[in-house]
């Protein structure tokens, strides 16, 4: 009786996961105490607010609807994406949009709901391309264009202020901190002071033109005008954002054994030659990296456009969370903003995995 007694009174062991693993021999229920705030936290603020949007945007739900959300399908993602393609011939003395709009008054019922967003000339026909909403494929395009400009300009410049950090001499802790600081100040405190910067007529930009190139010198809208707007605010998510790119070449620079430039300077390798042989193949992974995360935030651009341009001018520099963000709060329409932000998700998820995949093959 005495050894069943001592038997049942003694502690069950811990499940071998936990027994095995990180957890060390901890009971679970220690860890569930620990892991459950962090977890009921995640599921409030993370979990369930996906859930509702990916069921919103099956609706048709407004943010102060008084009735009932209707199921309407995959009808907010036709909005998304709904295009069709007409073919004229062309007219010398009619625009595009005019010949859409003839279209449009003599087929009223065929083109109902579509807007014009572009056309071509190929083959001696004139095609155009109506959508259901040109904005957002315009935001598309302009989030696509954004990443282009933004992610190799800010990967150079933040790789050259390590590269010139990461010598030794007097100095280098507050040329550091200099790099930095724009990093830690507010994105919207960044974009008040550029817009100042790039004011078409007080701006310190084009006054320093005038003084340099006199009285003549261009006076550019920066933000005022399509064709610039878009870059001069990728030069300045650039210039922002550079100092934690910055930090992450730096730990990649120091990872590199010194041996391998003592090696490349015996046997003569220029400074260029240790650069290309020694320096970037011992930063392959940290520039992926680099790469891929700045490509993720950069398809999140949202304050700077918000601040400066409010996604103009003509939607030139309108985003998808810009977008997204002006129907599903603004506009009211939650079920349309949501379809955007699952669209948004899907795409940084596949940047996500395009990342994974790439340093799986670099460790082969």
């Amino acid at each position: 009786m005495a050894m069943a007694t001592d038997a049942q009174a003694a502690p069950r062991p811990a499940p071998a996961f936990l027994a095995a693993g990180a957890f060390g021999r901890a009971a679970w229920r220690e860890v569930a105490v620990l892991a459950a705030p962090a977890l009921l936290l995640f599921g409030i603020f993370i979990v369930l607010p996906f859930v509702l949007a990916v069921a919103a945007s099956f609706s048709n739900a407004k943010l102060l609807q008084g009735g009932q959300a209707a199921w309407v399908g995959l009808a907010q993602y036709g909005r998304l994406f709904g295009m069709h393609v007409v073919t004229v011939a062309p007219e010398a003395d009619k625009t595009p949009m005019r010949q859409w709009r003839e279209l449009r008054r003599a087929s009223a019922s065929m083109h109902e709901g579509y807007q014009y967003l572009a056309s071509a000339e190929l083959g001696g026909r004139r095609w155009i391309v109506a959508a259901r909403d040109p904005q957002f494929l315009r935001a598309v395009a302009n989030t696509f264009w954004f990443a282009l400009l933004v992610v190799p300009l800010q990967t150079v410049l933040a790789l050259a202020m390590a590269l010139a950090v990461n010598r030794s001499f007097p100095g280098r802790t507050l040329l550091r901190t200099v790099f930095f600081a724009p990093v830690v100040t507010s994105m919207v405190v960044v974009s008040v002071v550029w817009g100042l910067l790039l004011h078409t007529d007080e701006g310190l930009v084009n006054r320093a033109l005038m003084a340099l190139l006199g009285a003549g010198a261009p006076q550019p809208d920066w933000l005022g005008d399509a064709r610039l707007a878009m870059p001069s605010i990728a030069i300045m998510s650039a210039w922002q954002g550079a100092g934690f790119q910055m930090l992450v070449f730096l730990a990649g620079l120091q990872s590199i054994p010194k041996e391998l430039y003592e090696a490349a300077q015996v046997e003569g390798a220029t400074r260029w030659q240790q650069f290309v042989h020694v320096t970037l193949p011992g930063l392959r992974r940290t520039l992926v990296f680099v790469l891929l995360a700045t490509t993720i935030a950069a398809f999140g651009l949202f304050t700077q456009v918000d601040v400066l341009t409010k996604g103009g001018p003509l939607d030139a520099t309108t985003t998808i969370m810009h977008r997204a963000v002006q129907v599903g709060v603004r506009d009211q329409d939650v079920a349309y903003g949501s379809a955007m932000a699952l669209v948004f998700f899907v795409l940084v998820l596949a940047l996500s995995l395009a990342q994974k995949r790439v340093l799986a093959r670099m460790d082969r």
